[in-house]
């Protein structure tokens, strides 16, 4: 396989968010499969590749370029044209189009079909994030009632919700770094996410939602919203509840049902393998396996499918209308 080289703008600082986490999770992944590397284009950093640097070098059409950061994307595929370019689709929305030599990978299969639509000629891959081993649930004694991370989360999550079960439970909001995540979890009844006014604020969609997965693997009962990537896995009823439906009241009562009753939604044997290291591991395999070959395909040929594009769409419409038309009035 060819070497991977993962572009993120830098390794931490003011880089540092879940989605960089996520893509640096998928580098280490990565390198159980093939011999991959990480390389910033932003900043400098010390013992780390460097974009620009690299391009200076030859033999580079052995390598495969991974390109993820959703606002750099569009200006990273115009300079990385004349190379082999995946893109790992995280969010979507960002408005950019990408040419069918470049394949997608997306974390979620609410971004795949987002692409599915928008590059119908590109090869489209599902790889979801990784939940770590230590996200499972231990069976201890949950003396939290109601976790609540305050990053991401709704005004009315924070200005109306919260302060209503404050009457009623105990209820524990995290606004800083956490370093026994896992931990925290399993000392938690219910966790509550409610993501959708911020993303919708982003422009831009939920690309995966990692933290409600893993206080299901933990055993939490999960109250959320299901905006973009978190519709893959949340199956309100069957998994988890449905956050901010309808009033706030009928919130709070189902929230106290599940607190003081002990509800649980029982969560199927298999749910989380499907986002456990071995099985993303394997599917990574095969869907590298694929993509080098499509590169060994692109050196010799060129692109020869129509484009989905705004004036073929028109012009489709057009005949289609004209059809319909010509049946109506001239083939009696």
């Amino acid at each position: 396989m060819r070497k991977l080289y993962f572009l993120v703008p830098g390794t931490g600082g003011k880089f540092a968010c879940g989605g960089l986490w996520a893509e640096l999770k998928t580098l280490n992944l990565a390198q159980q499969v093939c011999s991959a590397d990480v390389v910033t284009y932003r900043q400098r950093e010390k013992d780390v590749l460097f974009l620009d640097d690299l391009l200076k070098q030859n033999h580079l059409e052995d390598v495969i370029f991974i390109i993820s950061w959703g606002f750099d994307v569009a200006k990273l595929a115009t300079k990385l044209k004349p190379y082999n370019v995946v893109y790992h689709a995280h969010s979507a929305g960002y408005g950019f189009s990408l040419p069918s030599s470049i394949p997608i990978i997306t974390v979620s299969r609410n971004t795949m079909g987002y692409w599915g639509q928008k590059s119908p000629n590109s090869l489209i891959y599902y790889l979801p994030n990784q939940i770590a081993d230590e996200f499972r649930n231990l069976h201890l004694e949950r003396d939290i009632d109601v976790l609540v991370q305050a990053r991401k989360s709704s005004e009315y999550l924070l200005q109306e919700l919260i302060p209503a079960l404050q009457q009623h439970c105990n209820v524990r909001v995290i606004d800083s770094y956490v370093e026994d995540l896992p931990g925290l979890f399993n000392r938690a009844k219910v966790y509550l996410y409610d993501s959708a006014e911020y993303w919708a604020q982003q422009r831009v969609s939920e690309g995966f939602g990692l933290q409600p997965l893993e206080a299901l693997a933990c055993g939490c009962q999960v109250f959320s919203s299901v905006n973009g990537g978190l519709s893959d896995y949340l199956d309100p009823g069957f998994n988890s509840y449905k956050i901010a439906a309808y009033s706030k009241e009928y919130d709070v009562q189902r929230m106290m049902k599940v607190v003081e009753q002990s509800v649980l939604i029982p969560l199927s044997e298999h749910f989380i393998e499907e986002y456990r290291t071995g099985n993303i591991i394997q599917r990574f395999k095969v869907i590298m396996e694929d993509i080098n070959e499509f590169f060994d395909h692109k050196k010799q040929h060129q692109p020869n499918i129509k484009s989905l594009t705004s004036r073929h769409i028109a012009k489709s419409r057009i005949k289609r209308i004209l059809g319909k038309l010509q049946q109506k009035y001239f083939n009696f």
